[in-house]
């Protein structure tokens, strides 16, 4: 069952209104590639971002009002939360709270089919949490398999610090493992006079539309 999102987010007096849109409707795309369901949005125009909470008190009281008609299970932030402003909101709302980069991030452990891009992608999920542990007790507390839980936030990482130092520098040589053999593999790919081609691009950009058009293939 897909999770009921409340999407945040601040305009600030500085943002072009069709950049904003364009950010808005990217984030709603996201949520809905992580397996949620977009139930509300609440945006505030502001020269800054709160610094506790992201939004006024006005909006918060908005939000409150938001959750408990809509029952919603996750709120996600069109922006980089600060920890503070992470574990304000979750504590003024009662409700899990994860920003832009966390929801990305999700996406991509999901995704992430080789050993390498899993390990990548909880290298980077343990470094983003790392400065972020005092505010993640609600989101990490939630059910498996949530959005922004996938990966590495589902062993409530915020109760020892050291393990995950620990964890880190060992993907980090397991990383470094894989670098090594993949030179290997390039060395012998130039000897044999062979090379790959690679197609880049952020999510949802139709990277295998292309792939299958020019392959003539069905990969997903």
């Amino acid at each position: 069952m897909a999770e009921k999102i409340l999407i945040i987010a601040v305009q600030r007096q500085t943002d072009d209104d069709l950049h904003f849109h364009y950010s808005m409707e990217e984030i709603k795309s996201l949520s809905k590639t992580a397996r949620g369901e977009v139930v509300d949005v609440i945006t505030q125009k502001r020269n800054q971002p709160h610094p506790a909470t992201y939004l006024g008190k006005g909006k918060i009281e908005e939000i409150d009002l938001i959750i408990e008609s809509e029952e919603i299970d996750l709120i996600i932030a069109n922006d980089e939360l600060s920890a503070s402003q992470m574990r304000n909101l979750q504590n003024r709302t009662g409700v899990s709270v994860i920003d832009r980069s966390q929801l990305i991030l999700d996406i991509f452990a999901s995704r992430a089919t080789s050993n390498e891009g899993k390990l990548q992608v909880e290298l980077a999920q343990y470094q983003y949490l790392l400065p972020r542990l005092h505010g993640q007790g609600l989101a990490l507390s939630r059910l498996a398999g949530g959005i922004g839980t996938r990966g590495p936030g589902e062993t409530k990482l915020e109760s020892d610090r050291r393990h995950i130092n620990r964890r880190i520098n060992e993907i980090k040589r397991r990383l470094q493992t894989v670098v090594n053999q993949r030179e290997q593999y390039r060395k012998r790919r130039r000897l044999n006079h062979t090379f790959n081609i690679a197609i880049v691009g952020y999510t949802n950009a139709g990277k295998s539309t292309l792939f299958n058009r020019l392959t003539d293939s069905d990969s997903f």
